[in-house]
């Protein structure tokens, strides 16, 4: 049986996180995480639903040294979370409200002062094979699935996004505005941590303002893990920034406009990653440098006909990846869209991404997607686009000039739909879903226009 150590990188006196302006060292860290093992309820699975970072980090190494795996749902909604305590039987929930899920056993997550913790002296070492977490997609090509994570590809998956990045050469400070439970939370803000020797600030800032705080509470060299909506915010608040280090995004495509702004104003690179739920990250790339991909650690990609495949390294199995991906000559890719995205109208093709980034790109548009209806919505047995916009400074007759020189006459949106804001999720995901209720909502009572 061969085994990893529960934190690498790190000795037992380095900073690990930090808490209302304190730093966490690993030994009380893994004080505190053992402290909590022993008092989780019983059961098999712990839904760790905690809001807070740190909360989620000590909660996911208890449930580990309980012998527990932990459930991380990206969608928190009631119809999720009870069909995963049916698929479950035994969850009990960890959070941080007496509330945190009706009608399921749990445990409001305790006061860790108050608890007795022992004396840390050595490192705790977890089996590489055992089952460890349990990742569900977002939901936003349908209904959520399950994705088993062991711990020896946890532990590659870190210490693969860390060398990727640079972090451990020049570990950072991290703020994150993602979720932990999502997977690009997990990875790029938990993961680096316990394998890429970084450290994280316990809370997950929204507002701007509230970022530039986190920021501002952390030495550095500090890192910045967002999201193309959060960025884009930040720099529309006219805040200034503390100087950055690294800023990494992922969760929806990042136009280079708003990369080179982000650097101008921060100081710092801008970086992607790419991946899924099912794959984990898989590469990253600094946006200014072109559109190719690198592969992260020792996983490669695959062929077969259309569809590509990740494995190796730290990728669990053998995964199909949803998008079109080309192959260069140098082992790097370029992504041309998911197969899910493509828009075939009148014999003409293009991909709700290349739609999604034409509208995005024109000035005055702060946030913008395109919506392919169902064959049932067809007019005439063709479907026609829908676009909801945020753009408060323009109308339709000017937005829909400026589409008209960048797009295939065929491919204009009927309707135009002005909105306030678009419903993104807390990763700045706009799901299916969102995107077809508001269709059933603001499209269909109208007919055609």
């Amino acid at each position: 049986m061969s085994t990893s150590a529960l934190i690498s990188q790190h000795t037992l006196d380095d900073v690990f996180a930090w808490r209302a302006h304190s730093p966490v060292t690993v030994r009380a860290f893994l004080g505190d995480a053992q402290a909590l093992a022993a008092v989780l309820p019983a059961g098999d699975w712990l839904l760790n639903m905690c809001e807070d970072r740190y909360h989620f980090a000590v909660g996911f190494v208890a449930g580990l040294l309980a012998g527990k795996v932990s459930l991380q749902p990206s969608s928190q909604s009631l119809d999720t979370l009870q069909q995963l305590a049916i698929d479950h039987p035994g969850v009990a929930w960890l959070g941080e409200r007496a509330d945190t899920v009706p009608h399921m056993p749990g445990l409001v997550f305790p006061d860790l002062d108050a608890l007795p913790r022992p004396a840390v002296v050595v490192m705790p070492q977890v089996d590489d094979d055992r089952l460890v977490a349990i990742l569900f997609t977002s939901g936003s090509t349908g209904a959520p699935q399950p994705h088993r994570k062991t711990w020896g590809k946890v532990v590659l998956n870190g210490l693969a996004e860390a060398a990727a990045l640079g972090l451990q050469q020049r570990p950072q400070a991290i703020v994150g505005t993602v979720p932990a439970q999502h997977s690009y939370g997990f990875e790029s803000t938990f993961l680096v941590a316990l394998h890429g020797g970084c450290s994280f600030v316990a809370g997950k800032p929204f507002y701007p303002q509230d970022i530039v705080a986190a920021l501002e509470a952390v030495p550095r060299p500090r890192m910045l893990v967002t999201t193309p909506f959060h960025l884009s915010a930040l720099l529309a608040s006219g805040l200034a920034v503390p100087p950055l280090d690294l800023i990494l995004s992922a969760t929806a495509p990042l136009s280079p406009e708003l990369a080179h702004r982000a650097e101008a104003h921060c100081g710092a690179p801008v970086h992607e990653i790419y991946g899924s739920t099912e794959s984990s990250a898989l590469a990253c790339r600094r946006t200014l440098d072109g559109a190719a991909w690198t592969l992260m650690g020792q996983a490669r990609l695959e062929q077969d006909g259309d569809t590509t495949y990740a494995c190796g390294g730290h990728v669990e199995r053998r995964v199909p990846l949803a998008d079109i991906i080309e192959r260069l000559d140098d082992g790097r890719f370029v992504l041309h869209g998911r197969h899910a995205d493509l828009v075939n109208i009148a014999g003409k093709r293009t991909s709700l991404a290349y739609l999604n980034h034409q509208i995005g790109a024109i000035p005055g548009v702060v946030d913008a997607a395109f919506f392919l209806p169902d064959d049932a919505d067809a007019h005439d047995g063709v479907v026609r686009l829908t676009a909801f916009v945020v753009a408060p400074t323009l109308d339709a007759r000017a937005l829909m000039a400026e589409l008209r020189l960048r797009l295939d006459p065929i491919f204009l949106p009927r309707p135009l739909v002005f909105m306030d804001a678009l419903p993104r999720n807390h990763t700045g995901k706009l799901t299916r879903t969102a995107l077809q209720a508001l269709h059933e909502e603001k499209v269909k009572p109208h007919g055609r226009r």
